[in-house]
């Protein structure tokens, strides 16, 4: 299962809205590419979780996770990072055993995905 720090719920909080009727949630997965063979992708999704969908839900937030990702985010959290450069959302993941400079590409130890140029 994932976890979300407090500084992501926060920062999440002030990114969805807070009408009753905004059923938002926040989709997390990851993708073959990226320099290190995977990358991690996020967003807001308004649309009902797929039948396939882990679910977690942290202070009244949604996070969607399909079936295919959650395999390798098992025991991830999502992290909000205030930075001198910039803050944003990462992922600490204990399924990665090397990643990008860049922060947003991963491989696991099955070296599952095949690695390309950073493109951060």
């Amino acid at each position: 299962m994932i976890s979300v720090s407090e500084a992501a719920v926060g920062q999440l909080k002030e990114l969805i809205p807070q009408e009753p009727q905004a059923k938002v949630g926040l989709r997390v997965f990851i993708q073959s590419g990226g320099c290190s063979g995977f990358s991690y992708g996020m967003g807001l999704d308004d649309n009902p979780p797929r039948e396939d969908d882990e679910v977690v839900t942290v202070s009244g937030l949604s996070v969607y996770i399909d079936e295919y990702s959650a395999q390798y985010l098992e025991g991830a959290e999502i992290d909000y990072v205030d930075a001198l450069m910039g803050g944003g959302f990462t992922i600490h993941n204990p399924n990665a055993t090397r990643t990008c400079g860049c922060g947003h590409s991963f491989q696991t130890a099955d070296g599952a995905g095949e690695a390309r140029a950073c493109g951060h």
